[in-house]
C-alpha cells in the first residue's frame, strides 16, 4: 500500500499577512506545496490529503484539482474550531482551530495506511521526500515513527527571529525530546535564542523539526484520546495549542514505541515573513536552474 502525504493548509498564515498557501512562487505560479506534492509523487506517494478550512475550499480546490488529476489521488478534509470537539462547550471568545495535532485528526476518516505530515509553506526538497518514503514502505510500524531532522544553521530566516523545535537524539538516533524554542536568529557564527533569562545559544548543527512527520495510522487512536485530555485541561485558554509535539512526547515518555529521526541534506525554506518571498523566488529558480526541477511543474 503506497503512503499519504497530508498537508496542513489550514493555518491562519497571520505573520505572512495573505493565504500564502495559494500564493504562486514558480515561473508557471507553481506554490510551494507544489514542490512538494511533485517531490512526493516522484518519491511514490499514492494519496495527498490536504488540511484546510472549509471558507477557503472552492478557491483551494480550484487551484490544486485540475493540475493534480491523473497523477495522484487527493482528498480534502476541514478543520475549524468545532471539529471532532464532541460534547465539549466551545469558548465563546476563541476562534482560532487547536493546533497542527488537532489537524492531524482531522484526516482520520480518509487515511488508513503509513503517512507523511508536511506544513504547506514549507519548502522540504527531494531527499527528504525519499527518506519519508522509504520509512514508511519498510520501517513504519505501530511502534515506530519518524520525524526528518533539518540541520537548524538550514532553517533560518534573513528577515526576522524564527521558532524551531530542537530535537535530543540518543545514541541510537531515536528522538528524545522537542524544545520548542523560540526568537532564534543567527548572531556572527553562533546561532542564538532568547527567553525570558536572556541569550542562549543553540548548537549550530543541532537537528529541528520542520513539522515533517512519519506516522502509522494507528497514531489517529493516540491523539485523539490526548485532544480529549488537551480540551479538558487547557481548552478554556484562549490561545492554548494541541501541537504534534505533545503527541510525540507522550509516545516516547509512555513508553509506546520510538521515533526516529532521519536526518536529510535537503535544504529548507519558507515564507515565515512577507520579505521571505523573493529569497524563495530565487532558490526555486536556482533549483530549475540546475535541472532539479522543471520549469513547468504540471506540463
Amino acid at each position: 500500500m503506497k503512503p499519504s502525504l497530508l498537508i496542513l493548509a489550514a493555518g491562519m498564515a497571520s505573520r505572512y499577512g495573505s493565504m500564502k498557501q495559494t500564493e504562486g512562487f514558480g515561473p508557471q505560479g507553481e506554490t510551494i506545496m507544489d514542490y512538494s506534492i511533485y517531490d512526493a509523487i516522484r518519491a511514490g506517494f499514492g494519496k495527498v490529503v490536504f488540511v484546510i478550512r472549509k471558507d477557503f475550499a472552492e478557491a483551494f480546490q480550484g487551484v490544486f484539482e485540475k493540475k493534480l488529476k491523473g497523477k495522484i489521488q487527493t482528498e480534502y478534509v476541514y478543520q475549524s474550531l468545532d471539529s471532532l470537539t464532541g460534547d465539549f462547550t466551545l469558548p465563546q471568545e476563541r476562534q482560532k482551530p487547536w493546533g497542527t495535532a488537532h489537524a492531524v485528526l482531522c484526516a482520520k476518516d480518509v487515511i488508513k495506511e503509513p503517512f507523511a505530515v508536511i506544513n504547506a509553506d514549507d519548502f522540504y526538497g527531494r531527499d527528504a521526500f525519499e527518506k519519508a518514503y522509504q520509512f514508511l514502505t519498510t520501517d513504519c510500524q505501530p511502534e515506530k515513527h519518524a520525524i526528518i531532522g533539518y540541520d537548524l544553521s538550514k532553517t533560518l530566516s534573513p528577515n526576522g527571529t524564527v521558532s524551531r523545535g530542537v530535537c535530543e537524539v540518543d545514541a541510537q538516533n531515536n528522538l528524545v525530546s522537542i524544545t520548542e524554542r523560540t526568537n532564534i536568529y543567527a548572531e556572527g557564527d553562533k546561532i542564538i535564542y532568547e527567553d525570558q533569562s536572556g541569550k542562549h545559544e543553540v548548537p549550530y548543527h543541532s537537528s529541528v523539526s520542520m513539522n515533517f512527520w512519519c506516522f502509522d495510522d494507528s497514531v489517529f487512536y493516540l491523539t485523539g484520546k490526548l485532544f480529549k485530555q488537551f480540551l479538558q485541561q487547557s481548552g478554556n485558554e484562549l490561545k492554548s495549542e494541541f501541537f504534534i509535539p505533545i503527541v510525540a512526547d507522550t509516545f516516547i515518555k509512555e513508553e509506546l514505541g520510538v521515533i526516529e529521526v532521519i536526518p536529510t541534506s535537503a535544504d529548507w525554506f519558507g515564507v515565515t515573513y512577507k520579505e521571505d518571498a523573493p529569497g524563495v523566488q530565487n532558490r526555486i529558480n536556482e533549483l530549475i536552474a540546475s535541472g532539479q526541477y522543471p520549469n513547468a511543474l504540471w506540463d
